[in-house]
C-alpha cells in the first residue's frame, strides 16, 4: 500500500495511507537548529555542562564533534531527550565521519548509540561511563572484506531475553549488512514497554528480544537485579568516533 507523508497544523509529521485507514503523529524530537529540551551528560562533569562542546548543531543535524579535545581520556558522553518514554517507534538517521579522536578505546572505532529505557541523566554519578540502559550498538564498517553489522545489543547494567533464554553477555550482534564510509543510515526502534524491543536497520528487522531486568556488573542504581526494565529516557552516545544524528521523531504508541 502506498503512502505519503505530510505536516499537520501542530507541526506534527503525519504517515497516511491512501485509503486513510491509518494515521501516524510523529513528533520531531529535534528541531535541527539547537539542542533546546536535550539535556548533556559527560563523565567528569556535571549535568548540562557541553564540555569542549562535544555535542553541536551543523547543517540540520546533531554532531557529535571532537574539535575542542586534545585527546578522548574517556570522557564517554550522552545527550539526552528530556522526558522518559515506554511504549514508542522511533526513528533517526546517523552517519560516522572522520577519524577517530586520538586516546579513545580500539573498540570505540566507527561506534556509537543510541540508548533507550535509560536512568535518569540526573540519577548519573559524575564518573559514570555509560548510563544503566539498554544500548543500540551502532557500528560502521571497517574493512571492506570484513562484516560488521549494525543496531547491535548491548546491556549496560541490563539482561534481556531472547528466545526464552536470559542472556547476560553484554553485546549480541545483528544481522544487519554493513555500511561503510560516510553515508547515512536509517535506524526504527521499535518499544514496547518491557515486552518486546526490535531494531530496524533501512526498513529490514535486525534484532528482537524481550522482557529487559536489571542486571550485571554495570548496574549502578539501587535497584535489585531482575527488577523489569519499562521505561527510561532516550540518549545518544559520545564514544570516541565523530558521528551525525538527524531525523530524530517518536510515535507514542500510548496514544
Amino acid at each position: 500500500m502506498l503512502s505519503f507523508f505530510a505536516i499537520n497544523c501542530s507541526g506534527k509529521r503525519q504517515s497516511t495511507t491512501e485509503n486513510n485507514a491509518e494515521i501516524e503523529n510523529w513528533v520531531n524530537l529535534f528541531n535541527g537548529v539547537d539542542l533546546d529540551n536535550w539535556e548533556v551528560k559527560i563523565k567528569g562533569h556535571p549535568l548540562g555542562e557541553n564540555w569542549n562542546q562535544t555535542f553541536i548543531v551543523v547543517d540540520s543535524a546533531i554532531r557529535v564533534d571532537y574539535s575542542n579535545y586534545k585527546t578522548f581520556d574517556s570522557s564517554f558522553g550522552h545527550l539526552f531527550y528530556k522526558v522518559p518514554f515506554n511504549n514508542y517507534k522511533f526513528k533517526i538517521s546517523y552517519r560516522f565521519l572522520g577519524e577517530q579522536l586520538e586516546g579513545g578505546e580500539n573498540w570505540a572505532l566507527r561506534n556509537s548509540g543510541v540508548m533507550i529505557h535509560c536512568q535518569s541523566p540526573g540519577s548519573m554519578k559524575l564518573d559514570q561511563d555509560f548510563p544503566v540502559c539498554i544500548e543500540v550498538q551502532l557500528l560502521g564498517g571497517i574493512s571492506e572484506k570484513k562484516s560488521r553489522s549494525t543496531a547491535n545489543l548491548c546491556t549496560p547494567g541490563t539482561h534481556v531475553t531472547i528466545n526464552d533464554q536470559l542472556v547476560t553477555d553484554h553485546c549480541k550482534v545483528s544481522n544487519s549488512d554493513t555500511f561503510y564510509g560516510e553515508q547515512w543510515v536509517n535506524l526504527e526502534i521499535e518499544v514496547r514497554n518491557d515486552s518486546l524491543i526490535r531494531h530496524y536497520i533501512n526498513g529490514k528487522k535486525v534484532m528482537e528480544y524481550r522482557l529487559p531486568v536489571i542486571g550485571g556488573e554495570y548496574n549502578t542504581i539501587e535497584k535489585t537485579d531482575g527488577t523489569p526494565v519499562n521505561k527510561g529516557f532516550i540518549a545518544l552516545q559520545s564514544e570516541s568516533h565523530p558521528v551525525e544524528f538527524k531525523n530524530i521523531m517518536l510515535l507514542d504508541l500510548n496514544q
